[in-house]
């Protein structure tokens, strides 16, 4: 990459895309890119230098990023086949990297440590991160999320460790070779691409058997993989349920956390208490803890059980990610990223150990027409978890609409009390509504609407 001065991003706003494009704007490359809309994370790529259009126009490539000579483009894989601007760069002869590929480059030379997994990556990942950080002292990270103690998605440190989440979709993760891997769960997702939940399987045996000779993977308890453990350590891990690492005497405090032990291969770390809300977050610190375990083991360097300890207290969470927007006696509002039935599952029974006598109402905005068209069974049966449910229209991502696929489709059989409403109506319906815990679902757009309904909540609380 020495030739390269320019750096071009197709969906530069992306969330993974976006921590690689601050990762090239801080290596002093110039950088610019195309994206559907405005967010606050493209508004915030242009404060730090990049030049950000919206509109997909060949001639709105900057000037100086027209010599496929000097510069390189990267792609998600989210972009529509019928783009114009990818067309053209194709046509002139640009080098075109998947966002997956950027990562396996810039991994190289690294103590390599992913997480995958069909749900739990980011907010696993974003912990290690901070780990790493706040008791190693060390390592730099490529995240899918926000991290609420970094304040960014892009982790710049000392030392050769790197974290990185290991996308699943379109079999992305296939261009990484960590030395420690995390595999958080493995169910049917992305049927579009894989076709089978056979296909999916079989992806995430294939990225396991890339980690390096020498490193280790951390399987999640339950999740059946077939790997060959000669060359690698296998440990498994799971919240309460056994495994070579797991926790133990878990107990709910004020405040709707959790103290618990995590027992490890050589000991264990008692009175854990991470900074966030959630049993379900139990089982992401398990992992994370894993990861900084094993990477000890292969670097040959010390395990601080104290400084991890004090470490996972201190952090913050993820954006998005239970994110806890009011908490009052009277009125409780959380927004949550979850877009599968397992991660809905999981943060609604979170919820209700938290707050075991009170009324849950769950919006759920679906992602993708194929994913709501596949799971739609099983996103009416986890979301009967809830006392009540709004549903909003289906967010299409790169999809064209599906005849006959709608947020209906999972309304109809859903068990509990249920209604239909346009995402800008969701202000009135809850000022009316007689409230308790409200939670917003989706990764879509319904964050937009976080900042309105907290207002609305907040002024139901007084």
């Amino acid at each position: 990459m020495k030739s390269l001065k320019n750096i071009y991003f197709l969906g530069i706003g992306g969330i993974g895309m976006s921590a690689i494009a601050r990762y090239f704007i801080h290596e002093g490359y110039a950088v610019a890119g195309y994206d559907r809309t405005a967010t606050p994370l493209t508004r915030e790529l242009e404060r730090e230098g990049a030049l950000v259009h919206y509109e997909d126009d060949p001639e709105l490539i900057p000037e100086t990023m027209r010599s496929a000579e000097d510069t390189l483009v990267v792609l998600t894989p989210a972009i529509p086949h019928d783009h114009r601007e990818w067309a053209w760069l194709k046509e002139q002869g640009f080098t075109i990297e998947k966002r997956s590929a950027m990562l396996g480059v810039l991994s190289e030379g690294k103590l390599s440590m992913a997480v995958a997994g069909t749900h739990g990556k980011t907010t696993t990942s974003t912990l290690a991160a901070w780990l790493n950080h706040a008791a190693a002292h060390e390592g730099s990270a490529f995240l899918g999320g926000i991290s609420r103690n970094f304040s960014s998605n892009l982790v710049l440190g000392e030392g050769r460790r790197l974290v990185v989440e290991a996308d699943e979709y379109d079999r992305s993760f296939l261009r990484l070779h960590p030395d420690v891997a995390v595999i958080t769960a493995v169910d049917a997702d992305h049927l579009d691409i894989y076709g089978t939940v056979e296909a999916v399987v079989e992806a995430f045996e294939q990225f396991a058997l890339q980690i390096k000779p020498g490193g280790a993977l951390i399987l999640k308890q339950g999740v059946d993989l077939k790997f060959d453990s000669s060359e690698r350590m296998l440990y498994r891990y799971s919240c309460d349920k056994g495994g070579d690492f797991h926790a133990e005497n878990i107990r709910l405090i004020d405040g709707g956390h959790y103290l618990y032990d995590i027992v490890l291969p050589d000991g264990r770390i008692e009175d854990c208490e991470l900074g966030i809300l959630g049993k379900v977050h139990i089982e992401n610190a398990v992992a994370a803890v894993a990861m900084l375990w094993c990477a000890a083991k292969i670097e040959n360097k010390s395990f601080d059980r104290e400084a991890v300890r004090q470490a996972l207290k201190a952090f913050e969470g993820v954006k998005r990610r239970m994110e806890v927007w009011v908490n009052t006696p009277k009125q409780v509002y959380i927004d949550d990223y979850a877009h599968h039935p397992e991660e809905l599952r999981a943060t609604i029974e979170s919820l209700r150990g938290i707050f075991p006598e009170r009324r849950i109402l769950a919006i759920f905005q679906p992602h993708l027409y194929t994913r709501t068209q596949d799971l739609a069974t099983e996103f009416a049966e986890t979301l009967s978890l809830a006392d009540e449910v709004i549903l909003v229209p289906i967010y299409p991502a790169r999809e064209l609409p599906i005849e006959g696929v709608c947020s209906e489709m999972i309304g109809r059989m859903l068990k509990v009390e249920w209604s239909l409403a346009e995402r800008e109506e969701l202000y009135d319906i809850l000022a009316e509504r007689d409230t308790d815990v409200v939670v917003t679902f989706g990764a879509g757009n319904i964050d937009v609407t976080c900042q309105g309904i907290a207002e609305v909540l907040s002024k139901k609380s007084l």
